[in-house]
């Protein structure tokens, strides 16, 4: 009997060993095809640029072309449940970011499951969340808006990017932490949200510094604040909300990669190790930035556990504010 045991230990240790071996040949003979980013948002966007800068850095290192996928639509989710369903194999990607695998989720059932549908590879980048407001508003930072808001409670509004987009629930975040009463006002996308607050018919928004930093340095927008927990190099000069007295009011946009679930470990640390190969070249960083972004990396473990700690957090928040999404 112990020498049973033993040779069947044994036949588990060169299965175990095979095993391996077979997932270092597979990982050194991919890619033998182009590889598919696929992108929840429509060309023009942060999630778009910055997707298709990595495209770029990362086909002569994997010696395949990388091309960039659009399925805009369902706020990103679209996209994820394709990628979702994809085979996994390698050779589809999911341009994930906080709507797709914090937001979205939190708030209604998807036709897929942010955690367990997907192989995380690795963070991409990271962009701040900007309190902005219409010029003509007689406040300078984020404390006197504050005290205006307070002093006439329900006059002003924001706009956001719909209900249940970002925008939106930093602003409810606001919302509860300040104890403010301002109008939520839903557009179809950050642009027409952006548009009416600069022609006043809104007087404040909470977009990304990647999409509201042109009419801010144009003076159209004026900003009062950064929604994060620290400063951004795109705009030194801007404190925090933590910095102006206002604590425990942070939204940070996040981007980072996903494979479908079962894809081998042995392609995820590939594409991880790669990944963090042109998130240190300093053309890649310098063009990220250039987004208003900030080149942030991770192992699949530590994205893994992002992801659960933004559902809980975002879930937290929206049964707070009472958020619904029909």
């Amino acid at each position: 009997m112990f020498t049973s045991l033993i040779s069947r230990a044994s036949r588990w240790s060169v299965a175990l060993v095979l095993t391996a071996a077979a997932g270092m040949v597979q990982a050194q003979a991919w890619p033998e095809k182009n590889i598919t980013i696929v992108v929840p948002t429509a060309p023009g966007g942060a999630n778009d640029a910055i997707a298709r800068i990595l495209a770029q850095a990362l086909g002569p290192r994997l010696g395949k072309s990388v091309i960039v996928d659009n399925r805009a639509g369902g706020s990103g989710t679209i996209a994820s449940e394709y990628v979702a369903h994809a085979a996994p194999d390698g050779y589809t990607i999911d341009f994930g970011y906080i709507a797709t695998h914090g937001i979205n989720p939190a708030l209604q059932k998807l036709r897929y499951d942010p955690v367990n549908d997907f192989e995380p590879i690795g963070m991409v980048a990271i962009s701040p969340t900007l309190l902005v407001s219409n010029p003509q508003l007689p406040v300078k930072n984020a404390t006197e808006l504050v005290a205006l808001l307070k002093k006439e409670p329900g006059k002003y509004s924001y706009a956001s990017a719909g209900t249940g987009s970002a925008p939106h629930l930093a602003g409810e975040l606001f919302k509860l932490k300040t104890g403010v009463q301002v109008v939520h006002v839903p557009y179809k996308g950050s642009g027409p949200g952006l548009l009416d607050t600069i022609a006043g018919n809104t007087q404040l928004m909470f977009p990304s510094l990647f999409s509201a930093f042109p009419h801010v340095k144009a003076g159209q927008l004026r900003a009062l604040a950064l929604v994060g927990e620290k400063r951004s190099p795109a705009m030194p000069e801007l404190p925090t909300l933590a910095e102006q007295g206002i604590k425990d009011v942070t939204m940070t946009q996040w981007y980072a990669l996903f494979a479908p679930a079962k894809t081998p470990r042995p392609l995820i640390d590939r594409l991880n190790h790669e990944l963090k190969a042109v998130l240190a070249e300093p053309d890649t960083i310098k063009r990220i930035e250039a987004q208003g972004g900030e080149v942030e990396t991770s192992t699949p473990e530590q994205l893994k556990e992002h992801v659960k700690k933004e559902l809980a957090r975002w879930k937290g928040v929206a049964a707070a504010a009472k958020i619904t999404v029909d």
